[in-house]
Order: C-alpha cells, then structure tokens, then sequence
C-alpha cells in the first residue's frame, strides 16, 4: 500500500482553501483530472482525500459505513445551527432521532400528502400574471417551506413568517461558504458576518418557537396556525400503534419528550434542521431542473405534452385561475394527483438529469475513524474524505458527453450500465437522505402543476453557482412565466 496520494501544493497555513474557496467545483473537478480516483490537498490545516471512484464512495457511504463518521470541522457554527438534529449526530444518538422520525417518512404517509403538496401550490403560484417575470428560486423556496412546516410540523406560517425564513438563509449561507480566513480567526470573534449569523439562527428558533406554541397551544400567535389535518393519522398508525394518533413528525418528537425521549434541545434541533434541509434542496432541484427546460425548450415542450396527457387520465377538476386556450376559451388544467406523479417517467427523468448536473448537495464529507485503504493508498485515522457529486456526476468515466443535458441517459437500458454510485444526489447507505421519496413527489407534483399551465422562459444571466451547505445560484432565478395556449 502506497503512503500518500498525489494532490496539489497547498501554501502555508491554509493550504489549498484559497482555491478552493475562490471555486470549489473548479477546483474539485481539476484535481480529479490532474490526479485521479483519489487525491489529497490540505484545507487550512485539515488532512483532505477526495474520493472521486464510485467503487470508493459505496464503502464510504454503505459497504464499510462503520469506519467513517459525519466530519468534524471544529467550527461552532454546524453545531449552533443544526446542533444533534439527524444530519449532524452519531452513534446511538443518530439512531433513536432516525427511528422516531421514520413514521413521519412512511410511504404510505408520503404518498397521502399529495394533496397538501398540490394545495399549496395552488395557493404560492396561482397568482402568476400572464408574462409576468419572477425570481423563480425565491418563489420556489416560499412554496417548500410552506409544504414542508405544514406537512412535518402540523402548522401553518404566515407570508411574514416565510420570508422572515427566506431572509435568515442569506447569512447562513454566506457563513458555510469557503474561506480561508476561518482557519485562521477563532469562530467566537463577533465579525458582521458572525453578528448576521447568529441573528438569522435567533429568527429561526423564533419561528420554531412559535411552531411549538401553536401546536401545544400554549400561545395563540396570529402568524402560526396549526394545520387542520395535515398531521392526522390518515397516513397510516402512528409510531406508539394507534391509528388515531397525529404521526407528523413534530407530534412524534412531542409525544417523546412527554415520554422523557427528547429534551427541548432535542426538538429544537430536529425542528431546524427538517425547516433548513426539509425546503432547500427541494427548491433547488426544481430551479435547476426549470432553467435547464428553459434552456432546452424542445424537451419542454415534451415534458408538457407528457403532463397534458397524464393529467387527462388521472388529473382532478380544478378551482384555479382558468388558463386562455387557443380559441380563446378560458379553461382549467385538471389538478395533479397521486398516480399523476406515479406516471411522469420523463419528468422524472428531467429531475434526475437536473440533479445529476446540478445537485443540490455537492459533497458529501466524512472522516475516517481508523487507518483505511482507497484506491492502494493509506487514509490516516481522523482525515478528512470528501466525495464530490459535483465530480462523480459529470464525469466521462461514467456518462457520454457529460455536460450534454440528456434525459434518456436515466432509461433503464442506460442506467444499467453505470455503477450504481456514479449518481447518488441524495447521499447513500444507512445516512441516506430520510426525504428522499418526499422532495420527488413533491417536485413531481409541483412541476406537473407549473407546466401544465405556463410556459417558463428563463432571463437571466448565465448560471453561476456557489458553495455552501448546499448549490445555490450566485444570483437571481428570472423566470418568464406565460400562459400556454
């Protein structure tokens, strides 16, 4: 076994994060070509191997699990934001937050928010004028929180409650984005950046605090409504057995701290990091996934013909603001369903293909909890490993003209041929994303809606992207919105 990868020159101190940090998917994706499967750099004084083969990224994440944990940056802000929640925890503490929130998950719970997901649509874009142009991320966004607070935590926010939470995300991504100057500043001096930091974290909790008092009924906030039936049991029995009991995910966290299972802290940190990770990718996937339809307007145009059709069949009667046909005729798209979104094999494939060349989630990071082997070379105990979708995903190993915006390479045929961890948008193994099956029905749905009854024309300049927790675009997202005809 080789001792040491090859990798890029770093300078004193910070190493190679000033390069990083000026472009980390240039950088990322430079260092793969230069170096191959596995490289290593120094970010600040972090030991950094990135592992870029998918036969590497399947023992990270699922075949030998057991030998890496979530990375420990020695950063307070991770912990100030997310704390214990299911994205940060290890071990047993990991494991009971997981087995709780399950119920929440559940297929059949999944399957039966379908009509919340579309009536919330209708009430966030209705309201879309003929030709009018609007920042389709911001909107998006709006509309995932609202699904995503009513769904998991039985409540409904007010427009000023939303845009108090789109206005906190600002400066919470500016403080995950790469800098090198971290490394060097202790975390605790009050910088403006840290000043905006923590004060967006404070207007989240009082979000959730709110949350909390609406649902327990401890305070009658105006701004925060519970959400009728939205946490009912329809879905299925809930996490003690009874069938008549709420199986939201924040009825489940309350009963267990009735129990003693959970602390306030516990709930606070499993209610933020459900608000932040439970809208934001979501969001991004379907910005994404409108720009690149815009920029192929022919499979546009495909993916509406596909909507029109399934609608037909399995669509409901509608109450939304009527649509002008061609002879002038005002009529309504059907409104989608549950076996609507069951039956978009295009769609689908557009989603994917849009994760694939933008996913929401980047890179992944572990560390390593003993001395391993990637690739013939050693990983020491404690390095840190970062797998890069960005990397993976476009790589000509794995696709055909990668960069092409290609759909049909998601045809079974075509996928087969791939190894199955060339394409992992939402992580992998026992840590793999818990809403994985919601964000799809939900941008299922959500598309189905749109492109049903617009045409989207993107106006902006050309993309550009920037890292933090998550691939947000460095600007806005200007979207024409038309009425079809």
């Amino acid at each position: 076994m080789r001792a040491r990868p090859p990798g890029p020159r770093g300078s004193p101190l910070v190493g190679n994060a000033r390069r990083y940090a000026e472009d980390p998917f240039t950088f990322m994706r430079d260092c793969a070509d230069a170096y191959g499967d596995v490289v290593r750099f120094d970010l600040g004084p972090r030991e950094t191997y990135m592992l870029t083969n998918p036969a590497d990224v399947q023992r990270v994440l699922v075949s030998e699990a057991d030998a890496y944990r979530k990375a420990d940056f020695g950063d307070r802000a991770i912990d100030d934001l997310l704390g214990d929640g299911l994205l940060m925890s290890e071990g047993d503490t990991w494991k009971q937050q997981r087995q709780l929130a399950n119920p929440a998950f559940n297929v059949r719970r999944i399957r039966a928010l379908s009509d919340t997901m579309v009536d919330h649509t209708e009430d966030a874009l209705a309201g879309w004028d003929d030709g009018e142009v609007v920042d389709l991320q911001l909107e998006i966004a709006r509309l995932t929180v609202r699904i995503i607070v009513s769904a998991m935590f039985g409540a409904e926010l007010s427009d000023d409650r939303i845009r108090a939470v789109q206005n906190s995300l600002e400066p919470i991504g500016a403080r995950f984005e790469p800098d090198p100057r971290r490394f060097l500043l202790p975390d605790w001096i009050p910088t403006r950046e840290n000043r905006e930091f923590d004060d967006a974290i404070a207007t989240l909790e009082g979000v959730i605090e709110d949350v909390l008092a609406a649902r327990t009924g401890t305070q009658r906030d105006p701004a925060v409504d519970p959400a009728g039936e939205a946490g009912t049991s329809v879905h299925g029995p809930g996490p003690d057995g009874d069938a008549e009991l709420p199986n939201d995910l924040l009825s489940i966290l309350l009963r267990a701290r009735d129990r003693g299972e959970q602390t306030e802290r516990d709930l606070r940190d499993e209610l933020m990091t459900m608000l932040l990770a439970g809208h934001d990718t979501t969001a991004l996937t379907l910005t994404y996934t409108t720009y690149l339809l815009s920029e192929h307007p022919e499979v546009q145009r495909q993916v509406q013909a596909e909507i029109d059709e399934v609608l037909a069949a399995t669509g409901e009667p509608t109450t939304g603001k009527p649509t002008t046909g061609a002879d002038g005729a005002g009529s309504t798209p059907p409104r989608p369903t549950l076996e609507t979104a069951r039956q978009l094999d295009l769609t689908e494939r557009v989603i994917d293909e849009a994760m694939r060349l933008y996913p929401p989630v980047y890179a992944l990071f572990r560390q390593a909890k003993r001395d391993v082997e990637h690739g013939g070379y050693r990983v020491p105990k404690d390095a840190t490993l970062l797998i890069p979708q960005w990397v993976v995903h476009r790589s000509d190993r794995w696709y055909d003209d990668p960069e092409t915006f290609d759909p049909d390479r998601w045809l079974p045929e075509r996928r087969a041929e791939r190894p199955r961890f060339a394409f992992f948008p939402f992580g992998g193994g026992p840590r793999h994303c818990i809403g994985k099956q919601f964000s799809l029905l939900e941008a299922k749905l959500i598309l189905a809606w749109v492109y049903s009854r617009y045409d989207l024309t993107y106006e902006g300049p050309e993309l550009s992207l920037r890292g933090s927790l998550t691939m947000h675009p460095d600007h806005p997202v200007p979207m024409r919105v038309e009425e079809r005809s």
